[in-house]
């Protein structure tokens, strides 16, 4: 008879997070540091944009934020930014599209996996339907090869609607995007 052997290597062992310690808050200059290491790290920028390349690029982010945004947080582990949540809002150019925003989020490589992205999300689009309740609709724009992304926001009860075809040219080419929404009359607060 034939013995077989089974060897195992040891798994690195997975840091578990309480989602329990997982917070939204404004952006301080106190986090720069926190911020720089999410923006720099090439995976994250893979679907969001170019890593930036000095600290005057974070600066002039957490200085624009409410400029820039309806809603802006750092998503925060023991009070550090490991990412950011927000909402966009159009209809200051378009206001056919008073009634919609858009949610955006990024989160650094490293917490990737844990549900930390989904808690956020769940907890922006409670915020999103009681501080804006004009809001009828939230959409969100992922790349057709964000599997991740799109996970989240299936989780959370958002809808696929369709493929938009060469949508956005992002990273020297152009890319299908897909559209994802949730209607007020679908979330469940």
């Amino acid at each position: 008879m034939e013995e077989t052997s089974i060897s195992s290597k040891p798994c690195a062992k997975e840091e578990i997070i309480d989602l329990n310690q997982i917070t939204l808050r404004h952006f301080y200059l106190s986090d720069l540091d926190d911020l720089m290491v999410w923006r720099t790290d090439e995976k994250v920028a893979e679907f969001w944009g170019e890593p930036y390349t000095s600290k005057d690029e974070g600066i002039n982010f957490i200085e624009n934020i409410e400029s820039d945004y309806l809603r802006c947080e750092a998503i925060c582990h023991d009070d550090h930014a490991i990412g950011c949540i927000n909402l966009f809002s159009s209809s200051r150019h378009d206001l056919s599209r008073i009634k919609c925003a858009e949610i955006g989020y990024v989160l650094g490589s490293k917490y990737w996996g844990k549900g930390i992205t989904t808690f956020a999300v769940k907890q922006m689009v409670k915020v999103a339907f009681t501080v804006f309740s004009y809001l009828e609709r939230l959409e969100a724009l992922v790349d057709v090869d964000n599997v991740r992304s799109q996970r989240v926001l299936e989780k959370v009860g958002f809808q696929k609607e369709g493929v938009l075809r060469k949508y956005v040219y992002f990273k020297g080419k152009s890319r299908d995007m897909i559209m994802f929404s949730l209607l007020s009359t679908d979330h469940q607060l």
